[in-house]
């Protein structure tokens, strides 16, 4: 009876401090809060139209304990970042995303307990609160190494079009227009059409498409794109340097690759191929020794 209520206890203890652990772990790896001021509409039109704006911690329990992540982690920014960065589509919503890392938190934890019958399981609570973030950074990359497969090929397309007489914004609606299917690229392409249409600034709409992104090549773009809006510089000589530096990055990006395929090569050559032919060479002799035994 003792040996059953100590065990209870330093169960009881452990799961305290895996409580603790965990919530002290995530203070220090999440973000400061930055102090939003008066005048940044954009700040107060994302706060606006966050989807956590439908949370009610005063009716659930589910949106209090969300509640009390976002305001302990700050998550709401980067929950915000990585809808954005997915394409901002339907499902899911940043919410949606929250309560999926809450549930993960939850239920691998019990799981863990129930499969190996310990309170151990409980230190995977900071692992399941991860687990979808690594799931949709995969996502996320996947994604934006489409955009990168034909961006050059977007600026080249781009710059022979304003080479012609036409700005930029009539250059994207005809590469848009001409495409058989449409990229990923060139869908963002359009959702920055429709928002200047909308009533966005250029400015804002190009900035938003590159915060969609989350790719450094199209920040750079779009730098471009604005310094030649507000300092009048052509914009033709400026995309083909950039489609030039574009290329010759991506060659020395394949050059990189390549160089490393040879290191990575050697882990599968030591765990498979070599044991294999090992095993190919010395069976046959092996096999006739144990069956004539050993002569001297």
């Amino acid at each position: 009876m003792n040996d059953a209520v100590l065990y209870l206890i330093l169960n009881f203890i452990l799961a305290i401090g895996a409580f603790s652990l965990f919530v002290a772990v995530f203070s220090i790896l999440a973000p400061k809060r930055e102090k939003e001021q008066i005048v940044d509409v954009a700040a107060q039109r994302f706060k606006s139209s966050s989807s956590f704006a439908s949370l009610q911690p005063e009716n659930k329990w589910m949106d209090r304990l969300a509640v009390f992540c976002l305001n302990a982690f700050h998550l709401e920014k980067p929950l915000e970042q990585m809808h954005m960065q997915l394409g901002s589509p339907d499902k899911p919503q940043p919410v949606e995303i929250l309560y999926t890392k809450i549930i993960y938190a939850l239920v691998l934890p019990v799981v863990i307990m129930l499969l190996f019958q310990t309170m151990w399981g409980l230190l995977f609570v900071p692992v399941g609160f991860y687990l979808p973030d690594m799931m949709l950074k995969s996502r996320i990359q996947k994604r934006q190494a489409e955009i990168l497969g034909n961006f050059s090929t977007t600026v080249d397309l781009a710059a022979l079009v304003i080479e012609s007489g036409l700005d930029y914004l009539t250059a994207f609606e005809r590469i848009i227009s001409i495409a058989k299917k449409k990229t990923i690229l060139e869908e963002e392409l359009e959702k920055t059409l429709n928002e200047i249409k909308l009533g966005y600034s250029r400015r804002e709409a190009l900035e938003r498409f590159a915060n969609r992104t989350g790719v450094q090549e199209v920040r750079s773009l779009v730098g471009l794109i604005i310094q030649s809006d507000e300092l009048g510089t052509s914009l033709v000589d400026l995309l083909r340097n950039f489609s030039t530096d574009l290329r010759s990055r991506r060659m020395s990006r394949a050059e990189k690759l390549a160089a490393q395929a040879s290191t990575k090569m050697l882990f599968p050559l030591f765990i498979f191929i070599f044991p294999t032919i090992f095993i190919l060479i010395l069976s046959p002799m092996i096999k006739g020794l144990l069956s004539q035994g050993l002569s001297f």
